[in-house]
C-alpha cells in the first residue's frame, strides 16, 4: 500500500504542477481584434491586412491598414484611419494602394439608419480626398477630388489611372431648388432625389512631381447608386452593381456596364432578379465572376438558393454557373493566376477551400485542417512562378482565434504559416470546448444540426444548465469558428457554466438548398419546431437540466425567440435582440420588405393567414418568460417599434420585461463597442437572475 502511494505521489506533483488557464472574461471577450480582409498585391510580394480593434475611451474603433512583405516578413503600419466603406485596392503593378480614410468610422450609420434624408446647397462641404500608399517610398499622398464622397474605386489600366463613383448629395438645377424652396424640409416620398443617382469620374495622376497633380473628369451620371466598380482593360469596359436603399425589388440589383469608347450608353448585364456581390475581373479582362443569391417571388414561381458562383462573358454577355456540382455555401471566393478559382464553400459546420480549373471541371476540395478558411487572397501574376501560387487567408476554428496565414501552395494547405498574433491572450484562456450534435425533428424526422459550447472542464457532462442561442439571417449558420461579437458569444456563455446549443434550424445555409427553402410559408413554425425538438433531444439524453432552460437570439434569432416562448413555458429566461412580432407592420416599415413578402408568400393582403399566424404578437397572451429586449435606435432592418410593442405587452402581461435602446445604433450594433459589451453584460446578468428560478412563479398580469 505503502508503494502504491509512492508510485502515485509524482503523478500528483506533477498534474498539481501544470498550469491552470483562466477563464475567458468580459472584458477580454471584447477585445478581440477582428481581422475584415487582406489582399495580396499582383506580385506576391506584399500582403495587406485590415484589423479592427475597440476603442474604449474615444467610444469608437480604430481600423488599420498595415502591408506585409512576404520575402522580408515585415510588417509596416499604413494608418491606423482606415475607412470600412472601401476596401483597399492594389494597383496593376501592386507598387500602389488606393483607400479611404477617416477620423471615425461611422458606417453602420450610413447603410443601416439613413432612411431620408434632404441636402441644402448653403451648407458648406469639406473637401475630401482619395489616398495612395506607395510601397517603395512608404508614402500615403492624398489626392484632393473635390466635395463629392467617393463610394467605390478601381483602377484603370496603369498605376496612375483610377476611376471612382460618387453619390450625389445636393441639389444640381434650378426646379430642384424651386422645389427646395417650396417643400422646405418636406419628404416627398419615393420621389427621385439626388442621392438616388451616381456620378463616375476618370482622375489621372501625375507623380512627377513632389505634390501629385490630377486632372479629372466626368465619364457619366448614372441613374441609381453603384456598389461594386470593375474595368476592363482587354473590353475598354466599366463594369458595376446598382443598388437601392430600401430592397423592394430584385430588378433593382443587377450588374451593368459602360463603354468607354461610347459613354452615352449603358448596358444592363443581367435580368437574374437576383443579387449580385463581389464581383471580380477575371486576369484577361474578358469575364466577371461574382456570386449571387436568389430570392424571387412571382405569381408562377419562387426561387431560393444559397450563394453561387457565376461568369459573365463581357465579349458575348453569356452567363455560365461555375462549381455547378457543389451543393453547399459559396462564401468567397479568388481568381488563379491561371484563371482557375479558390473557393470557400460550407458544409454543414465547416468553411473549407475547394479549386476549380475550369467550368467544365468538377470542383476539388483540398483538405486543411476543420473550421472556417475565410478572406482568401491570391496573387495575379503568372510572371512571378515562385509567388503565383501563393494564397493568404484568415482561419479560425472552435477553440482557436482568427489569424493570418500564408502558404506558397495550395498543396501544402496543412502546413501554412501563421503570420499575425493579434489573437493571442485565447490561447492562453481555458476555453470552452465544442462539439456537433445533430437530431430529428419530432415534425417529420428531417435530421438538424447544431453545436454545443461545453463549459470549461465539463466536456459531456450532464444535467447542464442550457442556453439556447439562434442565429440570425435566416439565411445564415452557425460554423465551426472563432467569431466573437455582441451576437456571437455563445464562448462567453459557456464560460458562464452555460451548455449552448446553437442550432441549425431548416432555413440555414450549408444544407443545400431545399432545406434552406423549406421554411417558406411556415418561417416560424417550422425553424422553431425543429429548436424545440433539439431541446427535447438534450433533456432526453440527461445532457441539461428540464429545470434550467433559456432561450435568446439577435435579429432572426430573436424572432424565432419571440415566437418559442409563446408556445411554451419551459425557457426561464429569454433574450430577443431586434426582433419582429408583428410581420404585417415590419413588411411596412423595413427596408428589406421583400425577404419578409418571400417567406410568408405574398403581400400582407393575400397572405394574410400566414401572417397572423406566424406573428407572436396575436399569442403573447401565452408567455410567461422574463424577457429581456435589445433594440438599436434607429434600426431600418427590424425597427425598434416592434421592441416597442413586445415591452409593452409583456409588462401589461405582468411578465418581467426591460427593454434596452442603444442610441444612434442600426441593426449591427457598430457605431459604439459600448453598446454591444453593455448589451451581452445585461444578458448574463438576465440569465444569472432567471435562468435558475422555480416556473412555478407565473407572472401576474397587471392589465384585467
Amino acid at each position: 500500500m505503502f508503494l502504491r502511494l509512492l508510485l502515485f505521489f509524482p503523478f500528483v506533483l506533477w498534474a498539481s504542477s501544470v498550469p491552470i488557464k483562466p477563464i475567458l472574461t468580459l472584458d477580454e471577450f471584447f477585445n478581440y481584434v477582428h481581422i475584415p480582409s487582406i489582399s495580396l498585391s499582383p506580385n506576391g510580394r506584399n500582403l495587406l491586412i485590415h484589423t479592427r480593434r475597440s476603442l474604449w475611451d474615444s467610444n469608437s474603433y480604430e481600423n488599420n491598414l498595415w502591408v506585409y512583405g512576404t520575402e522580408t516578413h515585415e510588417k509596416v503600419l499604413i494608418t491606423d484611419k482606415l475607412s470600412e466603406s472601401f476596401k483597399p485596392k492594389w494597383s496593376p503593378s501592386g507598387n500602389q494602394i488606393v483607400l479611404l480614410l477617416n477620423e471615425k468610422s461611422n458606417t453602420n450609420m450610413k447603410n443601416e439608419t439613413k432612411h431620408f434624408s434632404r441636402s441644402f446647397k448653403s451648407q458648406p462641404k469639406p473637401e475630401q480626398h482619395i489616398y495612395l500608399y506607395c510601397i517603395e517610398s512608404q508614402r500615403l499622398i492624398p489626392i484632393p477630388i473635390g466635395s463629392e464622397i467617393p463610394s467605390i474605386i478601381t483602377w484603370a489600366s496603369n498605376d496612375s489611372s483610377l476611376y471612382f463613383a460618387t453619390t450625389q448629395s445636393n441639389p444640381s438645377n434650378t426646379d430642384d431648388h424651386l422645389n427646395e424652396g417650396e417643400w422646405k424640409d418636406v419628404i416627398q416620398y419615393r420621389q427621385r432625389k439626388p442621392s438616388d443617382e451616381s456620378t463616375i469620374y476618370y482622375i489621372h495622376i501625375d507623380r512627377k512631381i513632389t505634390l501629385a497633380s490630377t486632372t479629372m473628369n466626368i465619364v457619366r451620371n448614372v441613374p441609381f447608386p453603384i456598389t461594386e466598380l470593375l474595368f476592363s482593360s482587354s473590353e475598354q469596359k466599366l463594369i458595376f452593381t446598382s443598388i437601392k436603399e430600401l430592397f423592394e425589388n430584385t430588378d433593382n440589383f443587377e450588374i451593368y456596364s459602360i463603354n468607354l469608347h461610347n459613354t452615352s450608353s449603358l448596358s444592363r448585364l443581367t435580368t437574374n432578379k437576383a443579387f449580385a456581390l463581389n464581383l471580380q475581373m477575371s486576369h484577361d479582362g474578358k469575364h466577371v465572376i461574382f456570386l449571387m443569391s436568389r430570392l424571387e417571388s412571382s405569381k408562377n414561381s419562387s426561387v431560393i438558393t444559397q450563394k453561387r458562383l457565376y461568369s459573365l462573358d463581357l465579349t458575348n454577355g453569356q452567363i455560365q454557373r461555375l462549381a455547378k456540382d457543389f451543393n453547399g455555401n459559396i462564401r468567397e471566393f479568388a481568381i488563379r493566376p491561371d484563371d482557375g478559382l479558390y473557393i470557400l464553400g460550407q458544409v454543414g459546420t465547416n468553411v473549407q477551400i475547394y479549386t476549380q480549373q475550369s467550368a467544365k471541371r468538377y470542383t476539388i476540395l483540398h483538405h486543411g485542417l476543420d473550421g472556417t478558411y475565410e478572406s482568401i487572397s491570391s496573387s495575379s501574376s503568372s510572371s512571378s512562378p515562385q509567388k503565383n501560387s501563393m494564397i493568404a487567408f484568415v482561419y479560425s476554428s472552435y477553440g482557436q482565434a482568427k489569424e493570418v496565414y500564408i502558404v506558397d501552395s495550395i498543396k501544402q494547405l496543412k502546413f501554412a504559416k501563421v503570420i499575425t498574433n493579434e489573437n493571442r491572450l485565447f490561447s492562453e484562456r481555458n476555453l470552452p470546448q465544442v462539439k456537433t450534435f445533430k437530431w430529428t425533428s419530432d415534425e417529420d424526422d428531417c435530421t438538424i444540426e447544431g453545436l454545443l459550447h461545453y463549459p470549461p472542464g465539463k466536456f459531456e457532462s450532464t444535467n447542464l444548465p442550457l442556453l439556447v442561442l439562434i442565429h440570425g439571417g435566416p439565411y445564415a449558420a452557425s460554423v465551426n469558428q472563432f467569431h466573437l461579437t455582441a451576437g456571437a458569444w455563445a464562448s462567453l456563455a459557456a464560460t458562464e457554466g452555460w451548455l449552448v446549443l446553437e442550432p441549425n434550424y431548416r432555413g440555414s445555409t450549408g444544407y443545400g438548398d431545399q432545406f434552406l427553402d423549406e421554411i417558406r410559408y411556415e418561417p416560424l413554425t417550422r425553424p422553431g419546431k425543429d429548436i424545440l425538438s433539439g431541446v427535447h433531444r438534450l433533456i432526453q439524453d440527461g445532457i441539461v437540466d428540464r429545470n434550467r432552460l433559456t432561450v435568446g437570439g439577435y435579429s432572426y434569432g430573436a424572432l424565432l425567440t419571440n415566437w418559442l416562448i409563446t408556445q411554451t413555458t419551459s425557457f426561464n429566461a429569454a433574450l430577443s435582440g431586434a426582433g419582429s412580432v408583428d410581420y404585417v407592420s415590419t413588411w411596412g416599415i423595413m427596408d428589406l420588405p421583400l425577404l419578409i413578402g418571400y417567406l410568408m408568400g405574398g403581400f400582407p393582403w393575400n397572405s394574410s393567414d400566414i401572417y397572423t399566424k406566424q406573428s407572436s404578437i396575436y399569442q403573447l397572451d401565452k408567455v410567461r418568460t422574463p424577457t429581456l429586449i435589445v433594440t438599436g435606435e434607429v434600426d431600418i432592418r427590424v425597427p425598434a417599434g416592434q421592441s416597442f410593442m413586445l415591452e409593452r405587452a409583456l409588462h401589461y402581461l405582468g411578465v418581467p420585461v426591460q427593454l434596452l435602446i442603444f442610441p444612434t445604433e442600426g441593426h449591427s450594433l457598430r457605431n459604439n463597442p459600448w453598446h454591444g459589451k453593455i448589451k451581452v453584460r445585461e444578458e448574463l446578468k438576465w440569465l444569472k437572475k432567471y435562468g435558475h428560478q422555480n416556473k412555478s412563479l407565473l407572472a401576474q398580469p397587471v392589465w384585467g
